[in-house]
């Protein structure tokens, strides 16, 4: 059996092992979270390293890649600097692949509630998830990325691809060196709301991005709007509902209930690839189009 495990910095209640077939190879997904703590993340890392087929960096990204441009986070570094053998990512490869098939995928399946509504997106980083930006932007929504707003608390919104590839390039150099918890939530902080940003939330049809930032500020009442994001649980489906949102959209599929990170499943991809390494863009499409992978659709208030 191959073995894919995501150390994650994240909450430990939302650790999950589920065991998938894919493309005949019995693959065991494992998610473990060390609540904040980088040098737990580390010494884990260091245990298993070799042991298994490939790692994942959960909670946390190894850098941001805007268009063609890498800008590395370098506080995370030290969590993976006893890694030496097993291939290692943080979902890079599927952000930049399976989530630019994210905004086809909804106008496909529920085009005409999206435009009865307006194509409106609120992006909680477009930096972060290059492909999702680049998903919404190339099927004609007007978006608003939350970049300054939700990972400096700034309260600037950034309306254009052009102005998103101009501030990642002015910030980058100096936010990939502060404290990573300085400008992500991790371990007990991922449970805290803090509403926040209402107006926003209120004027977009679409929230998509990261989980942790979208539930860490959203209103009380979500009525009627479509979520677009990943690593959701059960609690998080039941949060989402409460709330009255309409439809969740997972750009990873929803294995025992839940959907891993990219992070998570691409660790899956390169297990089951055999390739002992991290793979290109079109590895990672040709695994996608032979498991038939793509983004699903759950109605949560009808």
């Amino acid at each position: 059996m191959k073995r894919a495990v995501s150390i994650s910095i994240g909450s430990s209640k939302r650790n999950k092992t589920v065991v998938v077939e894919l493309l005949g190879e019995q693959v065991s997904i494992e998610r473990i979270g060390t609540d904040g703590d980088m040098e737990k993340a580390a010494q884990l890392y260091k245990e298993l390293d070799g042991t298994v087929d490939a790692f994942g960096v959960g909670g946390a990204d190894l850098g941001l890649q805007v268009d063609d441009i890498w800008y590395p986070l370098y506080s995370v570094k030290p969590m993976v600097r006893f890694v030496k053998e097993t291939p290692i990512v943080d979902g890079a490869g599927l952000k930049n692949t399976l989530e630019f098939k994210l905004a086809p995928f909804i106008d496909n399946h529920i085009g005409a509630y999206v435009s009865k509504l307006g194509k409106t997106a609120l992006m909680t980083g477009g930096a972060d998830r290059w492909g999702m930006t680049k998903s919404f932007l190339d099927a004609g929504y007007e978006c608003v990325f939350g970049d300054l707003m939700f990972g400096l608390g700034l309260p600037i919104a950034v309306r254009s691809e052009k102005s998103l590839k101009r501030l990642a390039a002015l910030l980058m150099p100096v936010a990939g060196r502060l404290p990573f918890e300085w400008v992500y939530p991790t371990g007990e902080k991922q449970e805290v709301r803090l509403p926040k940003w209402e107006s926003y939330y209120r004027w977009a049809t679409v929230i998509a991005g990261d989980l942790h930032y979208i539930v860490r500020h959203m209103p009380a009442r979500l009525d009627g709007k479509i979520i677009v994001t990943n690593t959701t649980t059960p609690t998080d489906f039941e949060t989402f509902r409460q709330a009255g949102v309409k439809y969740l959209v997972t750009g990873t599929p929803v294995l025992d209930g839940r959907s891993f990170g990219t992070n998570m499943m691409e660790a899956a991809l390169i297990a089951i690839s055999g390739k002992k390494r991290k793979l290109s863009y079109a590895e990672i499409n040709e695994l996608l189009d032979r498991l038939g992978f793509e983004p699903q659709i759950q109605e949560l208030n009808t």
